[in-house]
């Protein structure tokens, strides 16, 4: 059975953990495996049988469903019928061809009865197409064959906006195997669409009551509390979670901002530390802190010593923290330090493009030619097709009095543009340097020409 559903979003003070419901696989009553079933058949219909199963597997869904008609006509028994019905539901299923592999599904279902690999193929189906009130009492009956479809039954009654029996079959979920981060990803998601806040801080509640060092019920309450607003009662519950774990890391996400607010600037860094040095974190949540703390900082300069410090306390790459850091120095007129950033940056990460271009533009602005011919070289190994880099590799060599290579640099980037007069136009110019440099003083012209006329023309 393939994955039915992507994912729930657990949010937790702003973290997405994605998760994911696999449908189980039925082997019992089961036609998955269609040989052991046909009995004695004639030779044509092994033949075109056989034949459909080789073109399926080859993804040649339309001559399998050539073959299958053939078979179908050369069946005996009406178990043979059905063999060859569901592997048409399948090749119908593979070409998006929905009604007639629904069709097809329903003959088996009607003369076999309630097989359970067929039921999962058609609730597949359903799926698909986001046919979810058709797909229920599909899992209704599968539920009958393996419990874990149960968990599907809430998804699919939140889907379908019935949200009580949702919750009804998430409570009887609970009290059948206990808690799971899904079923409370899916109880919160119910929550946060009915609006019933109230509900969900009532149960959150009672779950800590029970049990006070329940870390993740803290964090959710933290969220909900956040989410209507009321920052003072989910600033409390951060400091009772401290209180009651003082070890927790997963809090801090939320107290810098509560310290920020509040102005305590100095349990508000201590919190971000901590969140940076943490593995409980994943590198997008590290850089999005990383974004609070360069506007906490740009707004109070006299903690900019921190930000050296900051960068080391970081347990993953750092080329997209340089990044920020470059980005905060540009943004404040203080291009060389923003230079120096970028270029650790790049060191680390060369396949980031944005950090690439920023990079080569500065290099070029202080005239680091070489640098900029360097990086601009490597850059053009990543990405090839880049008209920039064409451009901007242009510019440095022409910096060097390497006219040669610039020329070959801006004609090979000149077929790269793509509806933009604008660097056509410094394309030209720059061929127009490096032949009038060379001494060719006729294609320096015929290049200012064109450069010219593309200004003029745009």
């Amino acid at each position: 059975m393939r994955l039915k559903f992507g994912y729930i979003a657990l949010i937790c003070i702003g973290i997405l953990l994605p998760k994911q419901f696999y449908a189980q696989k039925i082997k019992n009553d089961s036609i998955e495996n269609p040989m052991d079933l046909l009995g004695e058949v004639t030779d044509d219909f092994q033949e075109n049988f056989f034949e459909a199963l080789k073109q399926k597997a080859i993804e040649n869904y339309e001559l399998a469903l050539t073959a299958l008609n053939k078979a179908e006509k050369a069946a005996k028994s009406q178990e043979n019928k059905a063999v060859v019905f569901f592997e048409m539901g399948k090749n119908h299923s593979y070409l998006k061809h929905y009604a007639l592999a629904e069709e097809s599904f329903n003959k088996v279902l009607k003369s076999e009865g309630d097989k359970p690999d067929v039921l999962e193929q058609l609730y597949e189906l359903f799926y698909q197409q986001k046919e979810y009130e058709k797909s229920i009492p599909l899992v209704q009956k599968l539920i009958v064959f393996d419990d874990d479809y149960k968990e599907d039954l809430a998804n699919l009654y939140t889907l379908t906006k019935q949200y009580d029996k949702a919750l009804t079959a998430l409570d009887e979920l609970e009290e059948l195997w206990g808690e799971s981060d899904i079923r409370n990803a899916l109880r919160a998601q119910i929550y946060r669409v009915t609006g019933n806040t109230k509900g969900a801080i009532e149960n959150l509640e009672q779950k800590i009551e029970e049990n006070p060092k329940n870390e993740k019920e803290y964090l959710n309450l933290i969220f909900l509390y956040s989410d209507q607003g009321n920052k003072e009662k989910a600033f409390e519950a951060a400091k009772e979670l401290l209180k009651q774990k003082p070890k927790s890391q997963l809090v801090h996400l939320a107290l810098y901002k509560f310290y920020l607010d509040e102005d305590n600037s100095a349990e508000a860094i201590k919190s971000m530390k901590i969140v940076f040095s943490s593995e409980a974190f994943d590198k997008e949540t590290k850089y999005k802190v990383l974004g609070d703390f360069i506007q906490f900082v740009n707004e109070n300069p006299e903690y900019e010593s921190e930000l050296a410090e900051i960068v080391t306390q970081f347990s993953v790459e750092n080329g997209r923290v340089y990044e920020k850091l470059g980005e905060y120095y540009v943004a404040k007129n203080r291009k060389e330090d923003a230079l120096r950033f970028y270029e650790k940056g790049i060191s680390q990460d060369p396949d980031n493009y944005n950090l690439l271009k920023n990079t080569l533009l500065l290099q070029i602005g202080f005239q680091k030619y070489d640098a900029a011919e360097k990086l601009s070289s490597q850059g053009l190994e990543v990405f090839p097709a880049q008209a920039l880099l064409y451009l901007l590799n242009g510019v440095a060599n022409n910096g060097l009095q390497k006219s040669d290579a610039a020329i070959e640099s801006l004609e090979t980037g000149l077929d790269f543009i793509f509806e933009d007069p604008k660097m056509e136009s410094d394309f030209y110019t720059q061929l127009s340097l490096a032949f009038s440099t060379k001494g060719d003083s006729k294609k320096a012209k015929l290049y200012a020409d064109k450069a010219s006329k593309t200004k003029i023309t745009n």
